[in-house]
């Protein structure tokens, strides 16, 4: 064997050690959403059968069914809850990629006093766990008459979220190059045309980013939400998987079957943005 031979050979035995360490890694991520998925469908014995059942043997819509069939009807209101996600999830994420669109492009366009120390500031806010934040936020809000609102869950996600939105598109208006908006000045353009029409677009991918980062955040945030709501007027579905808890029982193919719903407009979502989330992820996050 020639030594081209040897070297296409390596090449071909390291490109496919290559693929099967991602395929092991990827099936390690994937297999506890893929046993949610499928405990979703199996009665609980099979669940909580020891040692493990890998194969299931009898799978039914029977989660599902009941799910939605006691919707109204003194069963676990599942709407209310999918919508309260819904509104308090698309309004931080809206208000924080707001916020964060003004903040990231004040650090990355402008120079102003104590700029380094507020942007750490920012970032330090992110060090803190939202667990240890939950009993002081809830002697605020019971002050301010705001538990168990919609609004007092938007705050705290806002507040959580407008730190990482600013850090991440900071880097992105940074790799958009200032000649290009005072080039659009001089053409006619007023800044905030230039913005707009011309560093707006390039800095997308990185909006697109911060904004589904933002919502996945809000979505699936566990924590606050069960200190700050205490109702169906306010829970949103992460909070609404204790309802599948008793005193002594779990509804494990209940809680499952829910947290399949939850996962749903998350990969709808996700899969929207892919394209951006991608290039966002690659191409700006890296300061220059």
């Amino acid at each position: 064997m020639n030594e081209n031979a040897k070297a296409r050979l390596a090449g071909n035995l390291l490109s496919l050690a290559h693929k099967l360490g991602l395929f092991i890694a990827m099936a390690i991520i994937c297999l506890p959403g893929l046993w949610i998925v499928l405990a979703s469908f199996r009665p609980t014995v099979e669940i909580m059968a020891k040692p493990p059942v890998w194969i299931p043997q009898d799978l039914s819509l029977d989660a599902y069914v009941a799910m939605f069939s006691g919707v109204g009807q003194g069963g676990i209101p599942v709407i209310d809850y999918f919508s309260n996600s819904l509104i308090v999830s698309i309004t931080s994420t809206v208000i924080s990629l707001a916020i964060g669109m003004a903040g990231g492009y004040a650090f990355a366009r402008f120079r102003f006093r104590a700029k380094s120390s507020i942007f750490l500031g920012l970032m330090l806010t992110r060090t803190v766990p939202g667990i240890a934040l939950s009993l002081p936020l809830f002697f605020v809000y019971s002050k301010l008459g705001i538990i168990d609102t919609h609004f007092g869950l938007i705050l705290a996600y806002v507040a959580l979220n407008v730190p990482f939105t600013i850090w991440l598109i900071d880097g992105f208006f940074r790799q958009v190059p200032k000649d290009l908006a005072e080039a659009a000045q001089i053409d006619g353009c007023t800044r905030w045309q230039a913005f707009w029409q011309v560093e707006f677009p390039l800095a997308g991918p990185g909006i697109a980013s911060a904004g589904i980062f933002a919502f996945l955040t809000s979505w699936n945030e566990f924590a606050l939400a069960s200190q700050l709501t205490r109702s169906i007027n306010s829970k949103t579905l992460p909070v609404g998987l204790l309802d599948y808890t008793a005193e002594f029982t779990i509804d494990w193919r209940g809680m499952c079957a829910l947290a399949v719903v939850m996962i749903i407009p998350a990969l709808v979502l996700t899969f929207i943005v892919q394209k951006h989330l991608v290039s966002g992820l690659t191409s700006g996050a890296v300061k220059g």
